[in-house]
């Protein structure tokens, strides 16, 4: 008797899951055909309101179990207040740290540098000058750059990455162009990484820069103040 009822729930358990998948399976193809341009990477029913997860490049969103509805936004956990869809968000976009490759990045040491930072930055955007800024206010850190032009929305981006790259002395090309707003002059001809780091930002889908990646694999992205950034870059640590 007992071994007929554990054979139960084993087949029980066992059709739940062909179940599961066969509603997920459905759920990816309704919308892949409604949406045909959207990179669906996966779909899992959650445990809350009946939902499923939708991965849509990097990006998570809910669909209710037939896929007629599609839900952008949080979902916060009210008991313990933790927004499960950043969770969720911060865990897919996480990067192995040391597969990064750092040859191809400027490497600034600061203080002792025992604390890690990459950062893929545009030479001409706004708010990556602004990073730099608050960057300086950081010490006891080693910071990879790694330069990502984003020509879309900076035309002369890649010309003025591959000249820092290219200066005689990129650390000092790299400040003076994001501190001082002086460009080095050379032609950007020598062999440079910048075509390879646009290649790795696109697949790690990084879309925006400045985009941080810390020790930990925790990937922010946009400007983020000195303050803010110590306690990111300690957490990252331990």
């Amino acid at each position: 008797m007992f071994k007929r009822s554990v054979l139960s729930v084993a087949l029980l358990t066992s059709l739940m899951a062909c179940s599961a998948n066969a509603d997920e399976a459905a759920i990816k193809k309704t919308l892949q055909g409604q949406f045909p341009d959207a990179n669906i990477s996966s779909v899992a029913k959650t445990s809350y309101a009946g939902l499923y997860e939708v991965v849509i490049d990097n990006q998570v969103v809910y669909a209710d179990s037939d896929a007629s509805h599609v839900f952008v936004g949080s979902i916060i956990d009210t008991k313990t207040k933790q927004n499960l869809t950043d969770a969720r968000t911060a865990k897919l976009t996480a990067v192995k740290f040391d597969s990064l490759p750092f040859a191809n990045a400027i490497k600034t040491v600061k203080g002792d540098g025992s604390r890690k930072l990459a950062i893929f930055s545009d030479p001409d955007c706004p708010y990556c000058k602004k990073f730099e800024q608050e960057l300086e206010k950081v010490t006891n850190v080693t910071v990879y750059t790694f330069l990502y032009p984003i020509n879309g929305l900076h035309p002369q981006a890649t010309a003025h990455a591959r000249a820092i790259w290219c200066a005689p002395d990129r650390n000092k090309a790299w400040d003076d162009a994001m501190l001082r707003g002086v460009l080095p002059t050379n032609d950007g001809s020598c062999k440079n990484p910048i075509d390879t780091n646009i290649a790795l930002a696109n697949k790690y889908r990084v879309s925006g820069t400045p985009t941080l990646i810390f020790a930990n694999g925790q990937r922010v992205p946009g400007m983020v103040p000195a303050d803010k950034l110590n306690q990111l870059l300690d957490a990252a640590s331990k």
